[in-house]
């Protein structure tokens, strides 16, 4: 995998804290909802202000929605290394059962200080007498993944013994927050409209969040009004909240009946948008350098960026990502770096909030 490019200077402004979203919008006041959010549209560098429920007002006949059918999976589970408290978030599970994992250390405001994985052969205790060893660190090409301050491993894959990994989270898990939000949620805060349960219990570690306002009201009028929904799968594992790394391998899927609807969408003068960041990696690692979009799945390992751009998508519905994001590299490919320069220096002024539980970010196609 090549270095990613660096960002661009304006992005070193440091994210006021006011403007994180503490709470669900839901849960911001009486009568509110999860499209109780605000929508940004960016369409080129015109930038203009709608409440959520505009969504389908917004699109036209003949788009095509891509959603993450993904289910958040309740993925930090507190542990102990010898006498010291830890928190296991289980980022990702493997082919040979092995759970790709992050140790952190528990702080009351969510668990927020990473430490570093390793040795080989740690041993951490979980609940319900399982436990789990550290095995070798997760690898990005042939890279050891490192946190900010140059340690060891930040994601260790790890083999679980004593139990299911299913029933440890089932029974002792919760959803992973950051010391941005005021407590801890429910898991049902954290699930899309768009959630499906895995057969092999994976999930997402971390809600694919630009499909939360989406309710089943958003849908139905969306349908009535001629959009099209093409699930996709991309289970997405545990973000790096300190470095702001490009994502590890991810599994994903592209089912044959998506991928025919995105090629007739586009083959009928239809715009291709994708419902979050992951959307977008899932389709454009089913897409050919053709464009055409077949059916795929497996691992990807695909980080879109301006110098790959995008071949299959048109537009993207997101949240609103910190300035020293990677994901924003996605948002140049799609929309180009005006338009992202534009609509992040607006949401600022306009005081959006940011993270899951914040507003939403359209781009559309000038």
């Amino acid at each position: 995998m090549r270095p990613l490019p660096p960002l661009s200077p304006m992005y070193t402004w440091k994210l006021p804290r006011e403007l994180s979203a503490p709470v669900p919008a839901e849960q911001r006041g009486p009568g509110r909802g999860r499209d109780s959010v605000r929508l940004l549209v960016s369409r080129g560098t015109e930038v203009t202000h709608h409440a959520f429920r505009e969504l389908p007002r917004l699109l036209r006949a003949g788009d095509v929605l891509v959603v993450n059918t993904s289910a958040t999976l309740p993925a930090a589970v507190d542990g102990r290394t010898g006498s010291d408290p830890v928190v296991v978030h289980f980022s990702t599970r493997g082919d040979d059962g092995r759970w790709a994992v992050e140790l952190r250390e528990p702080d009351g405001r969510g668990t927020t200080r990473a430490r570093a994985g390793g040795p080989a052969g740690t041993e951490v205790r979980l609940p319900g007498g399982a436990g789990l060893v550290l095995e070798e660190p997760l690898t990005r090409d042939g890279e050891l993944a490192r946190d900010r301050e140059g340690g060891g491993g930040r994601l260790w894959w790890a083999r679980v013994s004593g139990a299911p990994v299913a029933r440890v989270l089932g029974e002792h898990g919760r959803p992973i927050r950051y010391s941005y939000t005021t407590r801890d949620q429910p898991l049902a805060a954290y699930q899309t409209v768009f959630a499906l349960p895995s057969a092999d219990g994976a999930g997402s570690a971390e809600m694919p969040s630009a499909a939360r306002p989406f309710t089943a009201g958003t849908v139905a009028e969306l349908v009535s009004r001629g959009v099209w929904l093409a699930p996709v799968t991309l289970h997405t594992g545990v973000a790096s909240a300190e470095a702001h790394e490009p994502p590890y391998p991810e599994r994903f899927a592209v089912p044959e009946a998506s991928a025919r609807l995105i090629g007739a969408a586009r083959a009928g003068g239809g715009r291709v948008i994708a419902v979050g960041t992951t959307a977008v990696r899932a389709v454009e690692s089913a897409a050919g350098s053709d464009g055409v979009v077949r059916a795929a799945g497996g691992w990807t390992d695909l980080v879109v960026t301006p110098e790959r751009g995008v071949r299959a998508v048109d537009g993207l519905l997101t949240g609103l990502h910190e300035p020293e994001a990677s994901h924003l590299l996605m948002l140049r490919a799609v929309a180009g770096r005006a338009a992202v320069d534009r609509a992040y220096a607006e949401a600022v002024r306009e005081r959006y909030l940011w993270h899951e539980f914040g507003d939403v970010h359209l781009l559309l196609p000038d």
